[in-house]
């Protein structure tokens, strides 16, 4: 828990904290809106689908662009400004008129959002290596908080508001304001460019693109559950109404509090290690969720919040330290890949749940954490 108190006691680290929250909290706030911006419309799931592909699009798009502008102003300057313009453009999914407004709102929050955590996990990672401290899976804890605060009070806020346009502008408003307020903190610190040349040679690559992959898959299972968790237990397990969501509240609190803890066990043993222990975890939760059982399934949701919570801050400090890559380079591809794993994942649930039904793509999800096991395997013989 030393990485959390370091967080809380140093106002620069609390602000680059708050801006993973705020990543999440409008996160959270779209997901609950969803229904209602696809009533309003009147557009069918398939339509819906193309939107949140037009989202992860976005985000790939970003992947190319990110660590030259990061390099050029400076990885403090970027990661609030991003942040700014992020908060911004999730206003306009809530007041899209049509269908083709949507998609192109939805490209710009992409666009924007993955801009914004390329930058804020460089910001991390340069901080990690002048500091000598390790934060970056704490940072990520408070991007957990984010999501149960921004879909937990939200759900609460809806009742109150009852206008998805006007909550979401209220939320956007006093987030642009706290994080103006912190900026300060973090707004002049500059990131160190590589000393080598500036082109990704395959020598360099082949390391990234293995932490990629591991990403891709991790984070696409993290975004499945987030999507499907709720409907698995109704279909497959017979939750009752008051029990759908407690698979997703169990693997949003467990990951909090496993990312919380983190930093300590990174520190002690290293980030391959605890990636195939975390990948081992995943394994194991698969297999209790596919009992079928609701007692055991909402275990296995929970400790796959343990197993999930360490992999991702690895992928991001290990693709900030690769040698001869700027950390703003490194990051932007493990973000990519990473975010728009977790934008396509649920997507891939869906075909094979419409192919060979919901318990068969949760078996999916079990071949993608075999996959990190295996990768993970890899990575820690080469070093």
């Amino acid at each position: 828990m030393s990485s959390l108190k370091i967080i809380l006691k140093d106002r620069r680290y609390l602000s680059i904290a708050f801006v993973f929250s705020t990543l999440n909290v409008l996160l959270g706030t779209w997901a609950i809106y969803i229904p209602t911006i696809k009533m309003r419309l009147q557009i069918s799931e398939v339509q819906l689908g193309i939107a949140i592909f037009c989202f992860a699009l976005g985000t790939f798009t970003v992947l190319f662009l990110a660590h030259k502008i990061i390099d050029q102003f400076g990885v403090g300057k970027c990661s609030f400004w991003g942040l700014i313009a992020h908060s911004i453009a999730f206003i306009f999914p809530f007041i899209a008129p049509s269908y083709p407004a949507l998609c192109i709102s939805l490209f710009l929050v992409g666009l924007t959002g993955g801009f914004t955590d390329i930058s804020i996990n460089t910001l991390v990672s340069e901080l990690e290596k002048r500091d000598k401290v390790y934060i970056m899976s704490s940072a990520h804890g408070f991007f957990s908080l984010g999501g149960i605060v921004g879909g937990g009070i939200g759900s609460v806020m809806i009742g109150i508001i009852n206008n998805s346009v006007v909550h979401i502008i209220i939320v956007a408003c006093m987030l642009i304001i706290i994080n103006a307020l912190f900026a300060k903190n973090y707004l002049s610190i500059e990131n160190t460019k590589s000393v080598s040349s500036s082109k990704f040679s395959l020598s360099l690559f082949r390391p990234l693109l293995i932490i990629g992959i591991i990403g891709f898959v991790v984070m696409g299972g993290e975004g499945a559950i987030v999507d499907w968790s709720a409907l698995y237990l109704e279909q497959i397990c017979d939750a009752k109404d008051g029990l759908v969501g407690l698979g997703y509240t169990l693997f949003s609190i467990f990951m909090t509090i496993g990312r919380f803890l983190g930093d300590g066990i990174s520190g002690k043993y290293g980030s391959t290690k605890i990636m195939i222990g975390g990948s081992l975890i995943a394994i194991s939760s698969y297999g209790l969720i596919l009992s079928g059982n609701l007692p055991i399934s909402l275990a296995g949701f929970a400790l796959i919040g343990v197993g999930f919570s360490v992999i991702v801050p690895e992928l991001f400090r290990m693709g900030g330290n690769v040698e001869g890559v700027s950390s703003s380079q490194g990051i932007s591809f493990i973000a990519g890949i990473g975010y728009v794993g977790f934008l396509t994942g649920p997507v891939i649930m869906g075909g094979v749940a419409g192919l060979a039904g919901l318990k068969a793509s949760f078996i999916v999800l079990l071949i993608f954490a075999i996959i990190s096991f295996l990768l993970s395997l890899l990575l820690e013989r080469k070093q």
